[in-house]
């Protein structure tokens, strides 16, 4: 399926926007001006965008606790990201979800989780909710090789299919849950998606480091589970984190030259502007403008989000409770 010039512009421009944002997060942390754990993306950028280029405002999303990169790709003001990350009460969720629990409904992100696998049920529900409201719209959780380990996402992956859930279940196989190696950490079989397969659900396959691996792969998902009575399906993502598992991890369970290796052969900008370019269907210049439009876009909403307005006291008060 060959992406018209605005299509392959606008895909490339979110995956930087997702790799400068994480960047600037990454030096930024280092000054101890914003709190919490944190959790970078970079690396994996072609895996949120390849996925949410597909998908309209009523489709939803789950995210993980390294959620920025999803957030983004779904239509997250960047500007609000930013400010939510640094404390401000004029953040997406006022300051109180931080790093590892934005949310934005109006988009269609139902939230970050600092649980991981946690994600999953409530992707069930919402998959549920698009069945129910059969206008063809579905339901998406990220996860993480970790999570494939866990048993909510067990649970979820047989509810989904009991149910006919429109959910599906996307696995980012980074090859680390948290410090501990994939190859250690699953059992003999090495082959996550066939997890799922094992709940009697549809499997995909493609390469995360590959942005039209990806874009590809779901669209072929999507036109599935987007038929009523299909049901749900899981696909699984081979692709790379380029940072620790949180700020400040001294990786030290990494190989010799690991890093940059996967820097040099697997980084998902560099191999769309190889493809790209090589095809003559964009030019150096055209990704270096770029480049330097959002360089700017990422230094402006660093510029806000220091100047922005912090919570009260009084604030503390406020978004607890909702009266139905």
């Amino acid at each position: 399926m060959q992406l018209s010039r605005e299509a392959l512009l606008r895909a490339y421009r979110q995956m930087k926007v997702i790799r400068e944002f994480e960047e600037r997060l990454h030096v930024d942390i280092q000054t101890g001006e914003i709190a919490g754990f944190t959790h970078l993306y970079c690396g994996q950028e072609a895996v949120a965008v390849g996925v949410c280029e597909h998908l309209s405002v009523e489709d939803k999303i789950v995210s993980t606790h390294r959620g920025h990169g999803h957030c983004l790709a779904k239509g997250c003001d960047v500007n609000g990201m930013m400010k939510e990350i640094w404390g401000s009460r004029e953040g997406l969720c006022k300051g109180k979800g931080g790093s590892m629990h934005i949310a934005d409904v109006d988009k269609g992100m139902l939230g970050a989780n600092g649980i991981v696998g946690a994600g999953a049920p409530i992707a069930v529900g919402a998959g549920i909710s698009c069945k129910i409201d059969g206008k063809g719209h579905v339901a998406i959780t990220f996860s993480g090789d970790g999570a494939c380990n866990q048993g909510t996402t067990f649970e979820a992956m047989n509810m989904a299919v009991v149910t006919k859930a429109a959910t599906i279940f996307v696995f980012e196989n980074n090859h680390y849950s948290e410090h501990t190696g994939f190859e250690y950490a699953v059992g003999t079989n090495k082959d996550i998606a066939s997890r799922a397969e094992a709940f009697g659900m549809k499997v995909w396959r493609g390469d995360g480091t590959d942005f039209f691996s990806v874009f590809e792969t779901m669209r072929e998902v999507l036109e599935y589970v987007r038929v009523p009575g299909n049901g749900p399906a899981a696909v699984e993502f081979d692709t790379e984190r380029f940072f620790g598992h949180f700020e400040g991890d001294p990786q030290r369970y990494r190989g010799p030259g690991e890093l940059d290796r996967i820097r040099a052969e697997r980084d998902c900008l560099k191999k769309f502007r190889e493809s790209v370019t090589a095809a003559k269907l964009l030019a150096h210049e055209d990704l270096d403008a770029l480049d330097a439009e959002v360089l700017e876009a990422i230094e402006e909403s660093v510029r806000q989000a220091k100047a922005a307005d912090r919570p009260t006291a009084e604030d503390v008060l406020t978004d607890v409770y909702i009266s139905y």
